[in-house]
């Protein structure tokens, strides 16, 4: 039995909470190693609904679970996060979570920034959550960040602000703002660091020891591969690289750790925000789409664009991430529709193409060729083995295999954990 890395192939919200959630139950370890509180997971337990954002989604069922080194850890966000989901009878201890000494943090002055800058961004918005998670990584990469093992060093913590403040009181001068308060700032951290401490340890001591005594480990990503910051829709991406390879980087494991890549994918296309979106459907079936899926964001609220499925994109994702097999979620939503489109590949003029170009005015211009099927009269919600699907569904999704070039290793036909239909077992690889 190996590990399972699951992350998302589209643009995020394609149902991992539920999927990690269904798979928590086999693992030993569940781990967080990119994003910030900006990720958020829904998971469907009985008549209980949890809302997850930097929790790892297995903290539900009581598995041992690690936020890694590759996220940006906001702690007053997680405390009021441990505390909500206590509210709901889970109860949040460091027997139970692992928080890593070297995650950065982010701090009031990085939500300050992100703001600023979404809103004298003007048509040039990316669409941000503005919970300052691309200043808090710019900070880490400039070597100015405040980490989790700083909490317990609060006494010689000057030097790292001078540096800190000294990059953004000139930021914030450029927008008429007042410099950053550091007294403040000192306090504050002060007030949060005795809840925190508890569950600062070496992450990568814990995964090697997990590793040495056989242990399986499910490795959670946040957002999706077409936001990574290299491989997706730049400049309309998060500030981490989402990709399974980041994996071992971002939790302290190598990269044969990764294991089974499980790709998650929607049976059809949503994005929240900005950016590029070839078979966006702004019409009654877009809108049927986004109410029958429910497609409103776990941390913004935002409503989701919707679309039809782009094969071309899912394929790209599969090929960056080294997909091994793909959860096809929210089948179920497409149940009714008299027919149904699958984008096939691209025109841009008279060129054809079966790829997205990176730049932006040519994907402006990017028209989807379609492939048209028919839909089915049948319901599948609910449905937990192949012979429970119409006959028009499973040929939906056998198509949908050859065209992204990698095969399906569970069907999701609702948002409960156990209406899942598994193909083939991601823990054996």
């Amino acid at each position: 039995m190996g590990n399972v890395t699951v992350i998302g192939a589209q643009w995020g919200d394609e149902g991992k909470g539920k999927i990690v959630d269904w798979l928590a139950s086999r693992a030993d370890v569940v781990v967080r190693f990119q994003g910030g509180h900006n990720a958020g997971h829904t998971l469907v337990v009985g008549d209980q609904t949890y809302k997850l954002s930097l929790l790892p989604s297995g903290i539900v069922r009581g598995t041992p679970s690690i936020i890694g080194n590759g996220v940006v850890l906001d702690p007053w966000a997680l405390k009021a996060e441990v505390e909500r989901i206590a509210a709901q009878g889970i109860s949040i201890t460091p027997d139970v979570l692992t928080v890593a000494e070297t995650c950065p943090l982010i701090l009031p002055i990085h939500r300050d920034l992100d703001a600023l800058r979404e809103d004298a961004s003007g048509a040039g918005k990316i669409g941000t959550t503005r919970r300052g998670i691309g200043p808090a990584y710019e900070d880490k990469v400039g070597r100015r960040a405040i980490r989790v093992c700083d909490l317990a060093h609060l006494d010689q913590l000057d030097p790292q602000l001078d540096r800190l403040c000294a990059h953004h009181d000139a930021l914030r001068a450029g927008f008429g703002e007042p410099p950053v308060d550091r007294e403040r700032l000192k306090r504050d951290l002060a007030d949060i660091a005795d809840f925190v401490l508890p569950f600062a340890r070496p992450a990568w001591i814990a995964l090697d020891e997990a590793r040495r005594a056989g242990k399986r480990v499910l490795f959670e990503g946040a957002q999706g591969v077409l936001l990574d910051v290299d491989h997706g829709t730049y400049p309309f991406v998060t500030s981490s690289n989402t990709v399974a390879g980041t994996t071992g980087s971002g939790s302290g494991t190598g990269p044969s750790a990764a294991g089974f890549v499980l790709g998650i994918v929607k049976a059809y296309t949503t994005r929240v925000g900005s950016g590029p979106f070839p078979t966006e459907l702004d019409d009654d079936t877009g809108q049927r789409l986004g109410e029958r899926g429910h497609e409103f964001g776990t941390v913004t609220g935002r409503k989701r664009r919707c679309g039809w499925f782009d094969a071309v994109l899912v394929r790209q994702a599969v090929a960056v991430s080294g997909i091994t097999g793909i959860a096809l979620t929210k089948l179920d939503v497409l149940d009714g529709f008299d027919s149904l489109r699958i984008c096939t590949g691209y025109r841009i003029g008279g060129a054809q193409f079966d790829h997205l170009p990176p730049h932006a005015a040519d994907q402006a211009r990017v028209e989807p060729v379609y492939e048209e099927f028919e839909g089915w009269g049948a319901t599948t919600r609910g449905a937990r083995s192949w012979s429970e699907l119409p006959a028009r569904a499973i040929k939906y999704i056998r198509r949908v295999e050859e065209l992204i070039r990698c095969p399906v290793a569970l069907v999701s036909t609702s948002p409960e954990r156990e209406d899942t239909i598994l193909v083939r077992d991601p823990f054996a690889g």
